[in-house]
């Protein structure tokens, strides 16, 4: 059992007597002779020094002793004397000084008051703050000289002096790529967030560092400013960036499994930086006894500005489902700006070429329809929440507007809109208890129900929507018990996340949905899923498992749903 390496003894305050055993620690083998204790005793009493230095206690008494016995306590006796204040803070600077109004915010970056406790931490942490801010103001090569710290003791006072030499002003230049891959200086000038001969601004290298690694077709990305030397005629320094690129290919494979659904198979190939512009080439394929397809890709990230991505993509694809079949080829486009860190701006187009195969919801008859279907789309996403994949605190807003126009047997123009929200809410400062909400509502407005073709309507029950349900069991159904879809659609979901280990971790959930015929969502005749899953983190995310219970047996497809997949459920 562990205890404490020494007793610290004195009038000691208790915060300062908290800090000292912290810093003396413990150990587990327990003393054998008075030759360890006293050697301890010395060890811990060099430890009670430093913390008490750190404090600004400098006129302190520090003893080593041994207690009695044959397995004495080592014994650090303390007289801490009195706190040293701060006195008269100063920048001194060393070589030609900077200009008057960054001298001004050096010394203000201080940030060290007459009166205040002397403690070491806080001298240091001054000067570092000093060397920054005068950098950010343009002296990319200001460093920290050994500063001056007059301890007097007569007085108990520590006055620090700091000398720093701030170098010239810099101006940047452009750029010089270093790198045995694929990447195009003039697209890479591109990125840079600063014009010929701008003041230098550490955040704006950094800002370039970040806009290359959020491609994600870089292993390694490093951004520095060039050497002293290295200035043209009109003192300008240039920027060295060194990439390395990742492996140019990848190959993904994921898979899921519902009760309801069936398996579903995954593939993604990609190729990286064909066009020596950090782009993404990926050819996709899913498979499973809902959704087939194969389609193609390409990102462009930063096109035509920075944080702007242009997708481009183009798809082959089957669906069979209880509601309809549907068989078609579509292309698409959509252009996202970035916000922070995960907030988009997206405005995108589609067109599709499909064969939907349904059932008339009058008669009951087959109903074929050869449609082509064009929409163009506007979404925002708001996101606060503090990780993509396994989120414990913030929320995230998501909405949609898609007016589509279909033409085909009949010509019908109308309008999608939906919105989600989601919340976290942690129960322990470690976030490892955390209660999860989520809402959705979605409408169709500009067409009845027989009018929208059913692949183009609202569906509740499955594993991303309403559990315990299978795929679209929630909501209307036809007379024969077909899925009829509906206008409008409210969905609700509320887990309680519970991690164990830090592997392992469970949840209880509630699901509620509702699809109606009108056009508003009501939330009327909801249907109800319970359930329990386990979490298995794999360092990127979790592996989900769920199981769930319909509680309304009028709607029920089986007594319980099971789904596997990657990540949480929102």
């Amino acid at each position: 059992m562990a205890e404490p390496r020494a007793d610290v003894r004195g009038e000691v305050s208790d915060d300062l007597r908290e800090r000292m055993v912290r810093a003396i620690g413990e150990v587990e083998r327990p003393i054998e002779n008075r030759f360890q204790a006293r050697r301890r005793a010395r060890e811990a009493a060099e430890d009670a020094i430093t913390v008490l230095r750190s404090e600004g206690y400098y006129a302190y008494g520090v003893e080593a002793e041994v207690g009695e016995g044959d397995r004495p306590r080592p014994i650090v006796q303390v007289t801490p004397g009195p706190r040293f204040r701060i006195v008269s803070p100063a920048v001194d600077w060393t070589g030609e000084a900077p200009d008057p109004e960054t001298q001004d915010r050096g010394r203000a970056a201080m940030r060290l008051s007459a009166g205040e406790p002397g403690r070491a931490a806080d001298v240091v942490a001054a000067e570092g703050r000093i060397v920054a801010t005068v950098q950010q103001s343009g002296y990319a090569d200001a460093r920290a000289e050994p500063r001056e710290v007059i301890v007097d003791h007569a007085d108990s006072t520590v006055q620090p002096t700091f000398r720093i030499a701030a170098g010239d002003l810099v101006r940047l230049d452009g750029l010089v790529l270093e790198t045995e891959g694929r990447t195009n200086p003039r697209w890479l000038d591109q990125l840079r967030p600063w014009d010929d001969g701008a003041v230098y601004n550490p955040q704006d290298v950094a800002e370039l560092e970040r806009r290359l690694l959020d491609t994600g077709v870089y292993d390694s990305v490093a951004v520095a400013l060039s050497n002293r030397d290295d200035v043209d005629e009109e003192g300008r320094r240039r920027v060295v960036v060194t990439l390395a690129d990742r492996a140019p290919r990848t190959l993904e494979l994921g898979a899921s499994y519902s009760s309801s659904e069936g398996f579903g198979v995954d593939g993604r190939w990609s190729r990286y930086n064909v066009l020596g512009r950090a782009d993404t080439l990926a050819v996709v394929a899913r498979a499973s006894e809902l959704d087939n397809r194969l389609g193609a890709d390409l990102t462009l990230p930063h096109w035509r500005r920075p944080a702007q991505t242009l997708h481009l993509g183009a798809a082959a694809y089957q669906n069979q489902t209880d509601a309809y079949e549907e068989t078609g080829v579509g292309v698409a486009a959509d252009v996202r700006r970035r916000y922070g860190a995960n907030s988009f701006l997206t405005l995108g187009g589609s067109l599709d070429l499909t064969r939907t195969d349904e059932r008339d919801s009058r008669t009951l008859s087959p109903l074929g329809r050869d449609l082509l279907i064009g929409a163009v789309f506007g979404a925002a996403s708001l996101d606060r929440s503090n990780d993509v994949l396994d989120p414990t605190q913030g929320w995230r807003v998501d909405l949609r507007l898609e007016p589509t126009y279909i033409a085909g047997d009949e010509a019908l123009p109308y309008l999608e809109v939906s919105s989600q929200a989601t919340a976290y809410l942690p129960l322990d400062s470690q976030g490892r208890t955390v209660i999860a909400g989520r809402a959705r509502v979605g409408s169709l407005v500009g067409g009845s129900l027989p009018e929208v073709p059913a692949s183009r309507r609202f569906y509740a029950g499955g594993g991303g929507s309403v559990r315990g349900y299978a795929y679209q069991a929630v909501g209307p159904r036809l007379v024969d018990g077909t899925p009829a879809g509906g206008l409008s659609l409210v969905e609700l979901s509320f887990e309680a996340r519970r991690r164990l280990t830090e592997r392992w971790g469970v949840v209880a959930f509630v699901d509620a949905g509702s699809v109606g015929e009108a056009v508003a969502p009501s939330g009327d005749n909801l249907s109800v899923g319970v359930g329990i899953g386990v979490r298995y983190d794999l360092g990127f995310g979790p592996i989900r498992a769920d199981i769930a219970i319909p509680l309304d047996s009028d709607k029920r497809d089986g007594d319980f749903q099971v789904y596997l997949s990657i990540g949480q459920s929102f």
